[in-house]
């Protein structure tokens, strides 16, 4: 079971915090590697100050020899330090990365799901601005900063004017650098926004490409497009010019404090104050000491987009908290009941339910009528538990859909949308439902489905690909396709929503078939059609009008109320 600590109300506290904790050892492990590191960047230092100090006066060859040698060994060690360091970073990426993506994908679906935005790329663009930060030169500059402090002391111990130089010069790199935050943070956000408007809009509308295309709107829709992409190439184009700016300032503050190192040193040299190789020493320690921190400037953009994808992840996981195990149920009757549900779109507050109240024996073919917009999709989403309701429950087997494990509760139901999605991949894998493909099983659902003899008529049959929105197939073969995808593996519940709006009168004829095979197959059924020839197959009709159920009972009931009421209407005549 689930152990998670939670908020009030079921939300995890911090649970992408808590996923990077796990990593945790890692970091602690980079902090070690970074102090060797950084303790053998003073080797330069050494070695050039017994040079000048050492060698050169004493003009000792073996000492020149000995001191090469032990600083050789020195940044032997050094690499290979850096080496490993770098491995454990590539290691602890793709950990990341698989840990952190994983999660991701899981919750984009969710969000697509309750929210119905697609944008999934956005979310894995956020996974990858963290990880390549937290994996990247970014944290290096982070792990380096520290050791600014400890150069600039030993900068002081040389002579405190060139302490107090190196001291200046960080302090203003750190001021450009909080003054770059400042500057950049809004343009880059709002940029960001008008990013996302862009390409989303881009997106959606491109999905209608043959519509556009065929009624020349391609420059209209740009016209549209165009504004929301200016907006955020303007806005990029502040931030950037902000960053170059300061950027290009802290450079010239960086070069010139190591220059004036040289012109500080040589003065108190002049005076006999300090060694030539201190003076040397000097300068190559204030690199050192400069160096995390101008790499903390030049990776600020990275750090804020990272940080700003990190609180965007963290909300969305946070929204919608990874589901603890749940019990497994065995599989259950085709009993459906619905007790006063109350439903409404995800995120919306407008309701398309209106207190359902309704109860269907196993093995019942149930045909759904009513206007457009009644809420038979809707009710179709309730079933199959694709919607929670508001208020009630819908049950089948006795089981609550909404709060079924939907992986185990999947294999129990067949449903065809009204919008016919087919995934890419091959017809076979996509009847599987892209499980496991087990030919016999496969076959057994095109031909209950009525269209094995359709499916080896195609190029290559079940190996047939069918590319992304199944663009190689028409509207009817899509549609029976996926209806054999709904019957594949015997399920309980099947719930079709207007399967028949893309088929010719033979394809119609074949889901008529089906369906009566599938009666006799103790299946229930749910149809939402508009069309009659499926009612001659129907149990029972249930009529939904403004989100309510207006009648539901025996089709031939209801049926023969509405003949006698049609004949009512008509004015009766006597002959003359």
């Amino acid at each position: 079971m689930n152990n998670k600590r939670h908020m009030p109300g079921g939300i995890p506290a911090g649970e992408l915090k808590n996923i990077l904790m796990g990593f945790k050892r890692t970091f602690i492990a980079l902090a070690g590697f970074s102090f060797v590191i950084n303790m053998l960047m003073l080797v330069p230092s050494i070695y050039m100050l017994q040079i000048y100090d050492r060698v050169l006066t004493s003009r000792n060859k073996e000492t020149l020899l000995v001191i090469t040698l032990i600083t050789l060994f020195m940044f032997v060690v050094l690499a290979a330090m850096e080496w490993v360091r770098s491995q454990i970073m590539i290691v602890a990426g793709n950990r990341m990365d698989e840990t952190l993506s994983g999660r991701a994908f899981a919750v984009a679906f969710e969000n697509a799901l309750k929210s119905g935005s697609g944008a999934a790329s956005q979310i894995f663009q956020d996974v990858t601005a963290v990880r390549q930060f937290l994996t990247g030169h970014g944290l290096f500059a982070f792990l380096d900063a520290p050791w600014s402090p400890i150069y600039l002391i030993v900068i002081y111990l040389l002579h405190p004017a060139l302490g107090i130089l190196a001291t200046c010069a960080a302090i203003l790199l750190i001021l450009l650098t909080v003054l770059t935050e400042y500057m950049s943070k809004k343009p880059i956000e709002e940029a960001n926004v008008n990013f996302r408007r862009a390409t989303m809009f881009a997106t959606t509308n491109f999905r209608n490409a043959e519509v556009i295309d065929s009624m020349g709107m391609l420059e209209n829709v740009r016209r549209q497009w165009l504004p929301k992409h200016l907006a955020f190439m303007k806005l990029q184009s502040v931030a950037s010019e902000r960053a170059a700016g300061i950027n290009a300032l802290t450079r010239f503050i960086r070069i010139s404090a190591q220059s004036m190192v040289y012109a500080v040193g040589a003065y108190y040299v002049i005076n006999m104050d300090l060694t030539a190789g201190a003076m040397i020493a000097g300068s190559i320690l204030m690199g050192r000491a400069l160096a995390p921190v101008e790499m903390i400037t030049s990776s600020w953009k990275g750090f804020v987009s990272a940080r700003n994808s990190y609180r965007k992840l963290g909300e969305l996981f946070d929204s919608f908290p990874e589901a603890g195990e749940k019990m497994k149920l065995p599989r259950p009757e085709g009993t459906v009941s619905a007790k006063g549900i109350i439903a409404a779109p995800p995120g919306a507050n407008i309701q398309v339910l209106k207190n359902i109240n309704f109860e269907t024996p196993a093995g019942e073919l149930v045909a759904v009528l009513g206007p457009s917009a009644s809420g038979k999709s809707s009710l179709a989403r309730v079933l199959v538990g694709i919607w929670q309701p508001v208020v009630g429950e819908m049950r089948l087997g006795g089981a609550d859909v909404s709060k079924w494990d939907k992986s185990e509760m999947g294999k129990y139901i067949g449903y065809l949308p009204q919008d016919i999605e087919l995934l890419e991949g091959t017809v076979a894998q996509n009847i599987a439902r892209f499980g496991e493909l087990d030919p016999e099983k496969i076959v057994a659902a095109a031909k209950m489905a009525g269209v094995h003899d359709m499916i080896l008529a195609l190029p290559e049959g079940y190996e047939t690909y069918i590319g992304e929105g199944g663009t190689v197939l028409s509207g009817g073969q899509r549609q029976r396709i996926a209806l054999a995808r709904a019957v594949y593996d015997d399920p309980v519940l099947l719930v079709l929503d207007e399967p028949n709006s893309n088929l010719d009168e033979p394809g119609e004829m074949a889901l008529v078939e089906a369906l009566k095979r599938l009666k006799a197959m103790n299946k229930t059924i749910f149809v939402i059609t508009h069309r009659t020839p499926v009612l001659s197959v129907a149990d029972k009709i249930m009529v939904l009008n403004s989100g309510t159920i207006q009648v539901y009972g025996p089709k031939q009931q209801i049926m023969d109320s509405v003949r006698n009421g049609m004949q009512a209407k008509v004015p009766q005549t006597r002959a003359v």
